[in-house]
């Protein structure tokens, strides 16, 4: 752990002011990073009961933030592998297309968008795939404090509790969020694939070509996961 942070950065906290500054900075890092993450937590749970919404949320969340302790330990060297974030960038893909789809069937549907442990396995899982870069970020906040370090990870709790709970709420009254969120998802995918290690030093994609993968794969998981939805409405038919 302390390897890590130092690894990170050497800058040592020495006066109230380097303290105040090193904590604004990972408030603001957990603000701005929660939204990912809150957008999958509200997809997963947003057709479950009520009771269970809270419950899927605070325990996705919790198990997400204990296991993005463990990834702290390997994160400069898990970020360094080849294919480690193509791969996960392929699985939030998949997660957004399967979450798009749970969430705009019919209501009566008792498939497996209702199942609370099916939702905190799909938060546990997106939460930690794309956690990778978040953790590395707040380590470097913490500028080799692993007191601070502690402190960024549980913010992120309350913060994407909060979040979360928010926007499926606000799903449950406009459909066209939940289409907004996982195109959210799509165009982290295309961000974590095109800045996997092994296609940055093969091919050297140029920031503009990155932003267009990302809204080809943002808009991609609306027109697959449309396409799919017809193709199961034609099934009794056919």
């Amino acid at each position: 752990m302390h390897a890590l942070l130092a690894s990170v950065s050497t800058v040592n906290l020495q006066t109230p002011m380097d303290w105040f500054l090193a904590i604004l900075s990972i408030v603001l890092i957990d603000i701005v990073l929660a939204g990912d993450n809150a957008v999958v937590i509200a997809l997963a749970v947003r057709r479950l009961e009520k009771k269970e919404r809270l419950w899927g949320i605070i325990i996705g969340s919790g198990m997400a933030v204990v296991l993005r302790v463990g990834l702290t330990f390997v994160a400069t060297q898990i970020l360094a592998i080849n294919y480690i974030k193509l791969v996960g960038g392929l699985l939030i893909l998949w997660i957004a297309v399967k979450l798009l789809l749970d969430n705009t069937g019919e209501k009566e549907s008792k498939g497996e968008a209702k199942n609370l442990w099916q939702a905190v396995w799909f938060i546990t899982v997106a939460d930690i795939t794309m956690s990778l870069d978040n953790v590395l970020a707040v380590a470097g906040a913490s500028k080799g404090s692993f007191g601070l370090l502690l402190f960024g990870l549980g913010l992120s709790i309350p913060l994407v509790v909060f979040t979360s709970n928010l926007l499926a709420k606000l799903m449950d009254r406009y459909a066209a969020i939940i289409y907004v969120g996982s195109a959210m998802l799509g165009k982290v995918a295309g961000d974590m694939i095109m800045t996997d290690r092994l296609i940055t030093e093969l091919f050297h994609p140029e920031p503009w070509l990155i932003h267009s993968v990302e809204g080809m794969l943002a808009l991609g998981v609306i027109l697959v996961a449309l396409g799919l939805r017809r193709g199961q409405r034609k099934q009794p038919a056919e």
